[in-house]
């Protein structure tokens, strides 16, 4: 998905450098036959705004989106909940603070902490994992 994004910017950049390429070109044949310089500059000028224009809507914007997720994710994260570490650790949540997050792995109940910003992103956030004493309780 992402791939087909930047692609589809490269593309759009293309055109409007080949587009760009032709208003220079028809403005400097007009500007040795007495054209004014201005006629020339102004495509110019808009093509380089439109070019900023589609880099912003294609990579910037959604990055800052995915990063705004994240940071929401890791900001209601809760006692229960799996997570998945950047280093690959999966765990479930025992303690949360403001920049850290305690978690244990495993059977042996081995407890971790890490940063906040270490915490993956998953689409199994909000998962609440039973232990084996919850699930014999209910039972």
């Amino acid at each position: 998905m992402k791939m087909k994004k930047v692609l589809s910017a490269i593309l759009v950049v293309c055109i409007m450098m080949m587009l760009l390429a032709g208003c220079v070109s028809a403005g400097a044949a007009e500007g040795n036959a007495g054209g004014d310089t201005k006629s020339s500059f102004i495509p110019s000028l808009l093509m380089m705004v439109g070019i900023l224009v589609v880099f912003y809507f294609f990579m910037i914007r959604p990055e800052k989106k995915r990063k705004q997720k994240a940071q929401e994710m890791r900001d209601s994260m809760q006692p229960g909940d799996r997570i998945v570490t950047i280093g690959g650790l999966v765990g479930k949540v025992v303690h949360v603070t403001d920049s850290t997050v305690t978690f244990e792995t495993g059977e042996d109940r081995v407890r971790i902490e890490v940063t906040k910003g270490a915490i993956s992103v998953n689409e199994g956030h909000g998962n609440k994992e039973k232990t084996d004493s919850e699930e014999t309780l209910e039972n």
